[in-house]
């Protein structure tokens, strides 16, 4: 998927939810601004942990030198769409069927 299109279904997705559609983009923004530029989303959209596993998380990039601006939306982001009570995502096949 294209950036735009990834944007498009973390709103959706958050505000499928209950999120504030606003705050779901603040949150998404804030991810590819701290995050992608050391790692790939998957490492992160694979995981499913609670707010506090996930708050433990941005401490611990943040002490590895992440400058996050909008800690808050973030998390909250996190939470709402990779939150530990959110099914785990299918596996990635590759063409040869094998998984990724």
């Amino acid at each position: 998927m294209t950036g735009r299109l990834l944007w498009l279904a973390g709103v959706a997705a958050g505000a499928a939810l209950g999120a504030d559609p606003a705050a779901v983009a603040r949150g998404q923004k804030e991810e590819a601004r701290s995050c992608i530029p050391c790692h790939s989303l998957r490492l992160i959209h694979l995981q499913r942990l609670s707010r506090a596993a996930w708050n433990k998380e941005l401490d611990k990039m943040a002490g590895w030198g992440t400058a996050i601006v909008d800690r808050d939306a973030l998390l909250e982001y996190l939470e709402v769409n990779f939150g530990d009570d959110k099914a785990p995502p299918a596996p990635v096949m590759s063409q040869d069927g094998v998984k990724k």
